[in-house]
């Protein structure tokens, strides 16, 4: 390994983050909190992240209905939870780049641009996988004449 790396790699592995950042976190409890406070700020400021509550809830709604089985409720959270994940960093990166470049840059549009086609690929998975795991058996209960399960 030449030394050039080695400083590289080095200036990394030894950056500590609470002699950089005004919240650093020394606390489980508290890096906790923080984390359900970005919950809180995307639920509340968020209009997407609203939406995509209720979607959630119809997807967990639709997968009840259908009876699937326990490896399909497995890919159907996880497709939803990469949604829930591309959303937040989505977000991170439009507050990180309004605060970098408060006037308009293109790099700044590129930053944007590129996090909400994140989202958008993962939503258009995640509605693709949930169309593949429930459509044949809700298909299978509406021809056959079984009323799905009552909520």
């Amino acid at each position: 390994m030449d030394s050039e790396l080695r400083q590289r790699l080095a200036a990394t592995a030894d950056a500590d983050p609470a002699q950089h950042s005004w919240s650093s976190s020394e606390s489980r409890w508290r890096s906790f909190t923080y984390a359900l406070a970005g919950i809180v700020y995307m639920l509340r400021f968020q209009a997407n992240t609203r939406i995509m509550a209720a979607a959630t809830v119809a997807l967990l709604i639709a997968a009840w209905q259908a009876d699937i089985d326990a490896p399909g409720w497995a890919v159907l959270i996880l497709a939803a939870a990469l949604v829930w994940i591309a959303e937040f960093i989505n977000a991170a990166v439009e507050a990180a780049t309004n605060i970098a470049a408060p006037e308009y840059h293109p790099l700044a549009k590129v930053a944007k641009d590129v996090a909400a086609g994140a989202v958008l690929l993962a939503s258009l998975t995640a509605l693709l996988v949930g169309a593949l795991i429930l459509a044949p058996p809700l298909l299978d209960k509406l021809s056959s004449g079984i009323s799905p399960r009552q909520p």
